[in-house]
């Protein structure tokens, strides 16, 4: 059986892709961890996972992102409440910037076997070709 502790070592040095929950949940969390408990888009999760999400990604030299990532994060935070968006939404362009934003072609994405996930997952599967481990809460 494989150390998932020697495993996340050796990512590390590559990088780490985030789906869109994960990162709305960094994000918010980030902003203000009282919407971990408050927004219905992370009702499933708890102050204790945003701490492990932070653990788990605190040794990663690059995390990797995509605008289709990005796309779904800023739209599932529109349920952040209007007096904070202006707030938050800085705080958005703050985190990107320690973001590695990469481009895949929709088009490109779609014509590999993972099309059948949609446009994002396509996308993390063309991303993640490049060695980066993927952090995903879908399966």
């Amino acid at each position: 059986m494989t150390d998932p502790a020697k495993q996340l070592h050796a990512y590390s040095r590559v990088g780490v892709v985030i789906d869109s929950n994960l990162l709305l949940l960094l994000f918010l969390g980030s902003y203000d961890r009282r919407q971990i408990a408050t927004n219905d888009r992370l009702s499933k999760y708890s102050d204790d996972d945003y701490d492990l999400l932070v653990q788990v990604l605190a040794p990663f030299r690059r995390i990797v992102t995509t605008p289709n990532i990005l796309t779904e994060v800023s739209n599932l935070s529109s349920a952040i409440p209007e007096r904070d968006r202006e707030a938050y939404f800085a705080s958005f362009a703050t985190g990107l910037s320690q973001l590695d934003e990469q481009h895949v072609v929709s088009a490109t994405a779609l014509q590999n076997r993972w099309a059948k996930y949609g446009l994002t997952d396509a996308v993390i599967a063309v991303v993640a070709k490049n060695g980066y481990l993927v952090l995903t809460d879908d399966f």
